[in-house]
């Protein structure tokens, strides 16, 4: 797989990692921090698609600082994110402080070019899980009730719809593949044998409780929260498991209209993602060799929803 990145020397900052639409640095002055920029880069079906999405690293970085002060969690947010907007500096202001000793003043600057897509965090330990919560029955998870009456092998009941609202929320953790390789769904009994059980359980409530949360938020601003996934990491200086990497952003969630849902009709699950990415993908390749380039309208449509969604939820 090769695309590009913003992996360019910046004054002060190494790249250290580049992963399907984000670039991560390390600062040597600052070993416990680092710098996660987040580019414009989309990918669906685990391949990074061309052209970018222009703004998308911004949205989706805005996104996310909007959501850790929501949440009220611990987090991974170093701070204070030198942006210059009222909504980052209360992130910010919300955040947890890099290292006891450290102080604002002493955090190295993020670099200009990228203070809109970027935030400084704290160096964790990651667990090579990723955390998938579904609320409701759609996506890859419908495909497999179509054929075998389960998700992630979890049975449910017969008669659901593409759409249709869970009994109740799944925890379906996957196994982060490499880089260029396919993310593995799997058992909790699996992830216990990856992480063990007090991990892996930590891992599964968390994900649980922070999906409920949030899905009442956006349950107020007239969206429905249809799936997620999270990330976490162990503060090596505390032991803390920790939320990191995006959070509830229009990449890794699914976002539908409630009122559209409510009226059930043909659009019922009209999307505020990257759906309209994914759908276009599947009408138009057959997943063998590389993507075809997506046409500009439909490059337009997608900036237009995150647009959207952020409006929706942050105003």
């Amino acid at each position: 797989m090769t695309f590009s990145t913003d992996a360019a020397p910046l004054l002060g900052w190494q790249h250290v990692y580049s992963g399907k639409v984000r670039d991560l640095f390390e600062h040597a002055e600052h070993p416990t921090l680092m710098l996660v920029v987040a580019s414009d880069r989309v990918s669906a079906f685990d391949h990074v698609l061309e052209p970018e999405i222009p703004g998308k690293g911004a949205l989706l970085t805005q996104l996310t600082r909007w959501w850790f002060a929501q949440l009220a969690v611990p987090n991974h947010v170093a701070v204070p994110h030198q942006v210059g907007n009222a909504a980052a500096e209360s992130a910010a202001a919300s955040s947890a402080s890099a290292s006891a000793s450290a102080s604002a003043s002493a955090l190295p600057a993020v670099p200009a070019e990228f203070a809109d897509r970027a935030m400084l965090v704290r160096r964790l330990e990651m667990h090579p899980i990723e955390c998938v919560v579904r609320g409701y029955l759609t996506g890859s998870g419908w495909a497999e009730y179509r054929d075998s009456g389960t998700v992630c092998g979890i049975a449910l009941p017969a008669g659901l719809r593409d759409g249709d609202r869970l009994p109740e929320p799944l925890y379906t953790p996957a196994f982060k593949a490499p880089l260029g390789e396919h993310d593995e769904n799997i058992s909790f009994e699996r992830s216990v044998e990856l992480v063990g059980t007090e991990t892996a359980t930590a891992l599964r409530d968390a994900s649980l409780a922070i999906f409920a949360t949030a899905s009442a938020i956006a349950a107020k601003r007239g969206v429905l929260l249809a799936d997620t996934k999270f990330e976490f990491g162990t503060d090596p200086a505390t032991g803390v498991l920790t939320l990191a990497d995006e959070v509830l952003t229009s990449d890794s969630s699914r976002y539908w209209d409630s009122a559209l849902y409510e009226a059930d009709g043909p659009d019922r699950v009209s999307s505020f993602d990257k759906q309209i990415v994914r759908d276009w993908l599947a009408a138009h390749w057959d997943r063998t060799g590389s993507p075809p380039p997506l046409p500009a309208e439909i490059v337009e449509r997608t900036t237009a929803r995150y647009r959207e969604l952020i409006d929706r939820l942050c105003s």
